[in-house]
């Protein structure tokens, strides 16, 4: 909204610094200052009402170290991240640009669904919160918003970098260093292509799972993907959500990936950048910065608080919010393969408790006793269960965590 005023009083009248606020860079700067001054002066006012509600966690005693310590700590603190997310897009960010609309629409869809979760496990007292299957219709159904918009709206498109001996290849001035330069390029055109790591060409068109090219293979190819947005959406939030078991572990590792979700945002969005790492140009994404600016400050915000030991949980109404966020954001910049390497804490926790899940009924039905796998999942369970240190295993997420987000972007030029 500040965006926009500042924008129209731009082109009407001469104000100083109207060009300096506009820029990419000082909104992003300015995003992620806005979110963490939220997060650490209101986020206490929010914790003092969650204590005042007597809306605190429930811990069942699993035989954790600490672990009944954080009994009555408040939860639903997750309403902490959701506004220090929101406030700086809507002041900050181009409203009128799709793929920020797109993130406002899935902070709001995913945070409500989280929020009822967590608001009858608190205020109903049942334990087991929303019902899983309303959980996935609901990621199910941001899936299909997602996978839509990306596929008829005309704002999303892509242009990859051609010959200039192509018919095709329209030119392209950029200005690097005061220096003006052509640059080839495709017309802009729709494309369910993505990025791929560590293949020369890095790239994989979702078209070559429906061979053919006639109209209905195109429209089977945009089908496929709409499908896979679903899967990634669903996959990545409920990793998340698994993932927030310690105090500052999920809020940590998330904010590492969203930083790098934002560089990746900003090259892909900069037509130099795309043009030197050899990578597809997405025009207009480049705005996405300022979403990702604000989402980590959001977070960082949030562990003033959330650090160990916990003043507040961030509940479902976080942890669904973060892993959708992050699966979407990274949709719309085509880096969705990519997430097996840059959210690998996710996947691992999610992988834990699916083979302790699995083995255990397999060794029931066949030794009429379940085994384990592992001492407990998820797997930071597991570590607390040996003995270490709750703040130690945390810190030791995040160091993987950054060595995984080094690997993702490493990938963009190990080909």
């Amino acid at each position: 909204m500040l965006y926009h005023l500042v924008k129209y009083l731009s082109q009407h009248f001469d104000i100083p610094g109207a060009g300096m606020f506009l820029s990419l860079s000082f909104r992003a700067a300015a995003a992620i200052i806005l979110a963490l001054v939220i997060g650490m002066i209101f986020g206490r006012k929010i914790i003092r009402l969650l204590q005042r509600k007597q809306i605190g966690e429930e811990v069942r005693n699993l035989g954790l170290e600490g672990q009944l310590q954080k009994r009555g700590t408040p939860t639903m603190g997750g309403v902490i991240i959701l506004l220090s997310i929101l406030v700086p897009t809507l002041l900050l960010g181009d409203l009128t640009n799709v793929y920020t609309q797109l993130m406002i629409v899935s902070t709001l869809w995913l945070g409500t669904i989280g929020f009822l979760d967590d608001f009858i496990k608190v205020f109903r007292k049942n334990k087991e919160g929303l019902n899983g299957r309303y959980k996935v219709v609901g990621q199910v159904g941001l899936g299909l918003i997602v996978g839509c918009v990306m596929w008829l709206s005309p704002q999303i498109v892509v242009k990859e970098k051609l010959d200039a001996a192509s018919p095709r290849a329209q030119v392209e001035y950029v200005t690097d260093n005061g220096e003006q330069s052509a640059v080839y390029v495709t017309p802009a055109e729709k494309s369910i292509k993505t990025t791929i790591p560590f293949i020369k060409d890095n790239e994989f068109d979702y078209h070559w799972l429906i061979p053919g090219d006639s109209g209905r293979a195109d429209f089977w190819s945009w089908i496929v993907y709409v499908a896979i947005a679903i899967l990634v959406i669903t996959a990545v939030s409920n990793g998340a959500n698994l993932t927030d078991g310690l105090d500052g572990l999920a809020s940590g590792v998330s904010a590492t990936i969203v930083v790098t979700l934002g560089i990746l945002a900003y090259l892909s969005g900069n037509l130099i950048y795309a043009d030197y790492l050899n990578i597809m140009y997405i025009p207009a994404s480049g705005e996405l910065v300022v979403f990702a600016a604000a989402f980590a400050g959001a977070l960082f915000g949030f562990m003033w608080y959330n650090c160990y030991p916990a003043q507040v949980f961030m509940g479902d109404t976080g942890s669904l919010a973060i892993g959708g966020i992050i699966a979407v954001f990274a949709l719309l910049i085509r880096k969705e393969l990519l997430l097996p390497i840059l959210c690998g804490i996710f996947f691992v926790e999610s992988l834990s408790v699916i083979l302790q899940v699995a083995y255990f009924k397999y060794t029931k039905k066949r030794f009429g006793e379940g085994r384990r796998i592992f001492l407990m999942s998820p797997l930071h369970h597991h570590y607390q269960k040996k003995g270490y240190f709750e703040s130690k295993i945390v810190v030791r997420f995040w160091i993987v965590q950054l060595l995984l987000a080094a690997v993702t972007l490493v990938t963009l030029k190990i080909r």
